[in-house]
């Protein structure tokens, strides 16, 4: 089967994170999502203390001689993180800001966008926008660092849960001496995921993601977005391989009762004709499933959705996906 372009690049997102997807071993898909949403969200917050050097959640060092005003982001969650802070990046690859919870489409347009697209920077226009810090994804840019080294500071980041994306926040908002800011942001997600788990719904839901028929599913593990689903309602979904996924009969035999549907494009935001959900519809399989039936097949932005994993990204997502699983 020939995967997309849009496909491929989801799942680059999901390995580049992992470093390569496993497969679960002893464990049922039900007894992983349980026992998931069963790690009840702690909403208490240490204090951030401003630093000149931090050493992430993956033992990457990044220091900085004073704190950080000009950054490049190459990389969703930069942009995701710096929102948070108050800040804004010098110049980015990504679209998310644009996005109403973010600043806005006019406001995000004023901001440089870098050529060569997420998998392929420019270091020359990176370079020219005089950044004191670059954000990018390990797997994806840290083929950049030699070429930015000594002329700033590059920092891989690959973040695989929403803990994770929290322990990135937290490092720049010590970095950048935003630490109230880096508290802030923290609390109110922590407190937003610890109210959706409180009552979580008992339908059966489901991400998928994709721009054709040659479709992916979000899991826990492999997705920062779908780790959440666990604790807001039943999600029977888990990892199966760089190469493995579901299948429409596998779907249809869970029986589905919401669908979220991440739709790729590139070079713009998704149009009606570009809707994966759309293009599932010629199948006939597609129209069995219970979703699909009762009209609970609900179109996502996938800039938000697939590629922000940051805490306001993420708070959207529980705003959104607690809305359509009562």
């Amino acid at each position: 089967m020939v995967r997309t372009r849009a496909w491929t690049v989801r799942r680059w997102l999901a390995t580049a994170v992992i470093g390569g997807l496993l497969v679960g071993c002893g464990t049922t898909d039900d007894e992983d999502g349980k026992a998931e949403a069963g790690k009840k969200t702690d909403v208490r917050v240490a204090p951030i203390a401003a630093a000149r050097s931090v050493t992430d959640v993956h033992k990457v060092t990044v220091s900085t001689p004073k704190p950080p005003e000009r950054v490049v982001c190459l990389v969703a969650l930069c942009d995701d993180m710096l929102a948070e802070l108050g800040m804004t990046p010098v110049a980015t690859n990504s679209d998310l800001l644009g996005h109403p919870g973010f600043l806005g489409k006019e406001a995000a347009a004023k901001i440089p966008k870098i050529p060569g697209g997420f998998l392929s920077p420019e270091v020359e226009a990176v370079l020219s926008h005089r950044p004191d810090l670059v954000i990018g994804l390990t797997d994806t840019h840290g083929k950049l660092a030699p070429a930015l080294k000594g002329a700033t500071v590059f920092w891989p980041v690959r973040p695989g849960s929403w803990e994770e994306s929290v322990r990135y926040l937290r490092d720049l908002a010590a970095l950048t001496g935003r630490t109230g800011q880096g508290e802030g942001a923290e609390r109110a997600f922590r407190e937003k995921l610890a109210a959706a788990e409180k009552k979580p719904s008992d339908r059966t839901s489901l991400i998928i993601f994709g721009s054709d028929e040659n479709f992916g599913v979000a899991t826990p593990g492999t997705d920062v977005t779908a780790g959440l689903f666990p604790k807001l309602s039943h999600y029977p979904w888990k990892g199966r391989g760089v190469e493995g996924g579901y299948s429409l009969e596998e779907i249809l035999a869970r029986e589905v009762d919401v669908l979220f549907v991440e739709t790729l494009t590139f070079g713009g935001p998704a149009g009606a004709d570009d809707s994966l959900a759309k293009k599932l519809a010629a199948n006939p399989l597609w129209k069995r499933i219970p979703a699909v039936k009762n009209g609970e097949v609900h179109e996502v932005d996938a800039e938000v959705w697939a590629k922000g994993r940051g805490t306001r990204s993420l708070g959207i997502v529980l705003d959104e996906a607690t809305a359509k699983l009562r």
